[in-house]
């Protein structure tokens, strides 16, 4: 990974960029409760958008219902979040114009998160609502590649869970994986980290991206 080059570098929200998991899993719990749900399916599921999750639990007449749920629970528990160790400098250190953010939220969960931790909106942000098909399938990596005007198999994909991988390696990325969310036995990622402190990112004289030790 230290010898490739990379024109972007797409990133992960929840467990990449924003220290959410608790939030996430309060909200979870309490949608889990309200709809006497498994909280044991939603683990199983991490990483995946809501609205698959909604349907792998409940019935169709109570998907509209039920995502609506979550989703208010999600935005008002989004308040004092912190970003992940090393992320706030890693994102930044990419070029605006060749990074973007790609998650399963949809906008109003994910651009609260965003605000909490502190980060700005990028201009390629890229969401659930954006997408037919979203993680674990390559979709949200490629509209994001082609918003971007690269070629995904000269992109970096920075991701903390299966699904995310899969979406990434399905692309034709290339994935930094964190730990934290996740197993490292269950990261099948090109690298994997405990934390983005642990590597930088240069701009090579070519003004390509490269991986770094820090």
């Amino acid at each position: 990974m230290f010898t490739r080059e990379f024109d972007a570098v797409l990133f992960d929200l929840d467990g990449t960029l924003v220290d959410s998991t608790a939030s996430v899993v309060r909200s979870w719990r309490r949608f889990a409760e309200h709809f006497d749900v498994s909280m044991e399916a939603l683990h199983a599921n991490h990483g995946q958008p809501a609205r698959t999750l909604v349907s792998l639990l409940l019935p169709a007449e109570r998907h509209a219902e039920a995502l609506a749920h979550v989703t208010d629970l999600e935005v008002t528990d989004a308040v004092g979040l912190h970003p992940i160790r090393g992320a706030a400098e890693f994102f930044a250190s990419v070029p605006p114009q060749r990074r973007a953010i790609v998650t399963s939220g949809s906008v109003p969960i994910a651009t609260a998160r965003l605000a909490a931790a502190g980060y700005d909106r990028p201009a390629v942000f890229v969401t659930v609502d954006d997408v037919v098909n979203g993680k674990p399938k390559p979709e949200p990596f490629l509209l994001a590649a082609e918003r971007l005007g690269v070629d995904p198999a000269r992109c970096l994909v920075v991701e903390d869970a299966p699904a995310g991988i899969a979406a990434a390696r399905a692309a034709g990325c290339a994935v930094l994986a964190l730990t934290g969310t996740t197993a490292e036995e269950e990261l099948t990622a090109d690298l994997v980290v405990d934390g983005l402190d642990a590597v930088r990112l240069e701009v090579a004289e070519s003004g390509a991206l490269r991986l770094a030790a820090p």
